[in-house]
């Protein structure tokens, strides 16, 4: 299937690392333009390097912290500057930690609606213009699947994240008549190094080893398994495509079966 990426330009926040740089290889791999951003670390570099020997494609690295709203803005006016354009916007910035509630001061809720909110607010807002102007774009929320069902010990995630798809909806309306569709993917547990290590805080908090957490998780899944970084970008890429234009407002689940709701 063509996908009509070719030469498209794609913006993948949180790309040097995990499912966004799943998300920014797949782009790569279909022929678009790829900016990727994340924290100034050795990290960024190596990942945009690691793509670009991978798909042979053209990657743009920007480090931005995304809990700063002036960085995250800055991203999408750096990739632009430097592509001349943007098409597709992905906001990804990982996830806030486990910690109970009566654990969490101001500061860490602060760090977590600036780190998934809020960037997801600047960078979209910093992107909306051009794809207005084109009467084209793609914007997709990377979020999770605990916006459809809470996961236990994860109170800041299952509370910020649901903003974001609050926000998400209520822009899908606001953008439908400039042919720009905004979406949301929901991954479940799905092996990156944040589950990784979420197996890594559960296991110490229950006296157990992260193998039998894990187990445990896929246990509850019905395809057995946890599902892979490749298999997410999948998704998001057709959500990027020109062949999913007639999809927005979405939330859409990527979870082996595990959210047993209808809806």
């Amino acid at each position: 299937m063509d996908l009509g990426l070719q030469g498209k330009v794609a913006l993948v926040a949180g790309g040097s690392m995990g499912l966004g740089k799943a998300v920014a290889t797949e782009f790569a791999r279909e022929g678009a333009r790829v900016a990727i951003c994340a924290l100034d670390d050795p990290e960024l570099p190596k990942a945009a390097d690691d793509i670009r020997n991978t798909t042979g494609g053209d990657v743009f690295a920007v480090p931005a912290d995304l809990t700063d709203m002036d960085e995250a803005r800055n991203f999408v006016k750096k990739s632009v500057e430097h592509f001349g354009t943007v098409d597709v916007l992905v906001n990804n910035a990982g996830g806030p930690p486990s910690v109970p509630l009566m654990e969490i001061g101001d500061d860490l809720w602060h760090f977590g609606f600036k780190l998934n909110l809020m960037s997801t607010i600047a960078m979209t807002t910093a992107a909306v213009p051009i794809m207005k102007e084109k009467k084209w774009g793609r914007i997709i929320n990377m979020t999770s699947i605990s916006v459809k069902q809470p996961i236990d010990g994860l109170i800041l995630s299952n509370t910020i994240r649901s903003g974001v798809i609050g926000f998400a909806k209520t822009l899908s309306t606001e953008l439908a008549p400039y042919n720009v569709t905004v979406n949301s993917v929901c991954p479940g547990y799905t092996l990156t190094d944040r589950v990784r290590n979420l197996s890594k805080v559960v296991a110490e908090r229950e006296n157990t080893t992260p193998d039998a957490i894990v187990k445990r998780w896929e246990s509850t899944i019905p395809m057995g398994r946890l599902g892979t970084p490749e298999e997410f970008a999948a998704l998001v890429a057709f959500l990027a495509s020109e062949r999913s234009g007639y999809i927005t407002g979405a939330a859409i689940q990527i979870d082996g079966g595990w959210y047993k709701g209808v809806m």
